[in-house]
């Protein structure tokens, strides 16, 4: 892996345009489990699988059976961020990185100090009152009991992307733009799965298009650099001059 290592490296401090494109495996490193993984106590806890309760149907007509999932597998409030959001925050601040856009829902990129984030299935820490549009914190949300209800007695809704719906307009052209003009597009801990959020990286004309993801994905084939490691380990072992 040295070499690839290397290759990375001298691309990293060669440019001043490099994008990040990450998802799950980011935010796993930080100890917040994919909602996607089901195992054998999953199905003694829900009746129905994550992506049939996280749509917006489900939402609507078991609002308490998603709030009682929401609460234990999407409020992760007491993660940290790791190696791979504090090094992207470095880079930012280094002028290097002009851009993260996220899968992830966590807010952790803004923790470790990314300022120019790009949210596409919004944030556990922003919440509203789906009624008067009251705004409320992931605390509240986390001890809320049953359905959580605005002071109006309207119910309260994460901001975030459900299944069935689609995403932010405004977030998916600046996406865009950063993609599209990037001479470095880094995907990390993605499986590129998700979509139309995967998509995005159909608009990269740039230079290097790099994946570092522990598992395959579908654009390896497409990439300049594929690293199969933890996202952390990789970044947390290159220095910029």
């Amino acid at each position: 892996m040295s070499e690839q290592l290397e290759t990375l490296r001298t691309w990293i401090n060669e440019s001043d345009n490099i994008v990040f494109f990450g998802g799950a495996g980011v935010s796993t490193e930080s100890g917040i489990p994919d909602f996607r993984s089901v195992d054998g106590l999953y199905n003694q806890q829900y009746d129905y699988p994550p992506e049939t309760i996280l749509s917006h149907t489900f939402f609507r007509r078991n609002t308490e059976e998603f709030y009682r999932f929401y609460r234990a597998k999407m409020l992760a409030l007491d993660a940290k961020p790791n190696a791979a959001h504090k090094k992207l925050a470095e880079w930012e601040q280094q002028g290097k990185l002009k851009a993260v856009v996220t899968q992830n829902i966590d807010g952790l990129h803004q923790a470790a100090g990314s300022r120019e984030v790009l949210e596409l299935h919004g944030s556990v820490l922003r919440n509203y009152c789906m009624k008067c549009h009251k705004s409320y914190d992931a605390e509240y949300m986390l001890h809320a009991e049953g359905v959580p209800t605005c002071t109006c007695g309207g119910t309260i809704k994460p901001d975030v992307v459900l299944y069935e719906e689609g995403l932010d307009d405004y977030t998916l052209r600046k996406s865009v733009e950063y993609i599209s003009q990037a001479e470095v597009l880094i995907i990390g801990g993605t499986s590129l799965v998700v979509y139309p959020a995967a998509g995005l990286i159909d608009y990269f004309r740039g230079k290097h298009l790099v994946v570092i993801n522990k598992s395959v994905t579908s654009r390896d084939k497409n990439a300049d650099l594929v690293i199969q490691n933890s996202i952390g380990k990789v970044f947390e072992s290159i220095e910029i001059q």
